[in-house]
């Protein structure tokens, strides 16, 4: 984020410089696992404990976290593709939505875990059609399997709509090609960066509503959140925490539609925000993406080659597509939600970004083989 926004220069061309900042994202990434981890234990994610489990959980969370930093570090040395950490989340989430529809753990309700296993096991029952695709209590249904696939489609679809202005190279005459600026221009990142803000919202509510407001009786502590103590630890029934916790599936949607919708205005608001934030300081915005074209040898036909008219051609562009992805993305993960979408729409859009980005590495990789002078547009 600091090298992205300019805030401390960073020369990736001078191996000191890179190995510095490859030494200082290991140490900060290390602290904030020391962080999260006495955070976690601090809100009570673990329920009560003594003070010895809490240093045997702590210990925990420290090595897996150090374990996942030495895997992406192998991955980023060369012994895989991309990054280590976006592969360890595709599979996660491919696990999440395996075990949502081939478990064969039975669950409360007399049925398997899997939601096609229960389907089947519904149909062969001579159950009301309804029970089919539905399942009290929260369990893995068909209307969830159904809803992913749909996620999933529609995520593919909108990952290849762009707008893609023709550029040429300034030494190559007869070079062409077009710059394609994607519908979701930011990706996944304000959806990732808005559940990550939530989530410490959240710690943050538990902890503060554990230390000195478990009766719910302090006006202003209550606006930050109010909990209900419960077998399942601290459930949040009011306050900002509560209309930022996803209210789950359309049985709670339909108890609480106000909630729901507040929710999901939330998310869209909070994605919009830092959709235009992350475009300034992930060196995404106009002005950093024209001195990039233009220091890469390549120019926009029929427009001078000076910074300028680039710059102005852009802001065309990039700011309105910027919201309107931000929008999209957040509509997809709090919808998605609503509907119990296997590993959150959240997860969908993570899966089908990060493939989708192995697939663009790969292609870039055979082109910087076939054309090396366009290897510093690419980079």
């Amino acid at each position: 984020l600091l090298a992205g926004s300019g805030l401390i220069e960073v020369d990736f061309s001078n191996p000191e410089d890179r190995a510095l900042f490859t030494t200082a994202s290991k140490v900060f990434s290390f602290l904030m696992v020391i962080l999260q981890a006495i955070l976690y234990i601090i809100s009570g994610a673990f329920g009560r404990v003594t003070f010895g489990v809490s240093i045997l959980l702590f210990a925990q969370l420290l090595a897996a976290g150090f374990i996942i930093m030495m895997l992406d570090e192998l991955v980023q040395k060369g012994w895989g593709i991309g990054s280590g950490i976006s592969l360890f989340i595709v599979a996660g989430i491919t696990q999440r939505i395996w075990w949502s529809s081939l478990s064969l753990i039975p669950v409360g309700d007399g049925k398997r875990y899997g939601a096609i296993l229960a389907f089947f096991e519904a149909i062969l029952r001579r159950e009301p059609v309804w029970s089919w695709f539905h399942r009290v209590g929260g369990w893995p249904d068909m209307i969830g399997l159904i809803t992913t696939i749909a996620v999933f489609a529609f995520v593919i679809y909108v990952e290849g709509m762009r707008v893609e202005l023709p550029v040429s190279h300034s030494m190559f005459r007869g070079y062409r090609g077009k710059m394609p600026i994607k519908l979701l221009y930011v990706s996944n990142i304000p959806v990732i960066l808005a559940y990550a803000l939530f989530a410490n919202i959240q710690m943050a509510g538990q902890i503060i509503w554990s230390r000195w407001n478990m009766d719910n009786s302090n006006f202003w502590l209550n606006l930050i959140g109010v909990y209900n103590q419960t077998s399942r630890g601290p459930v949040p029934i009011g306050g900002l925490v509560y209309y930022i916790t996803s209210p789950g599936r359309l049985d709670n949607v339909m108890k609480d539609p106000i909630r729901a919708l507040v929710y999901a205005c939330i998310v869209v608001a909070i994605c919009i925000v830092f959709s235009m934030t992350w475009i300034e300081i992930g060196g995404l915005a106009p002005e950093r993406m024209a001195d990039q074209l233009l220091s890469s040898g390549m120019q926009v036909p029929g427009f001078r080659r000076s910074r300028k008219p680039i710059v102005n051609l852009l802001n065309r562009y990039i700011p309105t597509i910027t919201v309107i992805g931000g929008m999209i993305v957040g509509l997809i993960a709090a919808v998605s939600e609503f509907f119990g979408v296997f590993g959150s729409g959240m997860g969908a859009l993570l899966a089908v970004s990060i493939l989708y980005q192995y697939y663009q590495t790969i292609v870039q990789e055979q082109v910087e083989d076939l054309y090396p002078f366009l290897r510093g547009a690419l980079r």
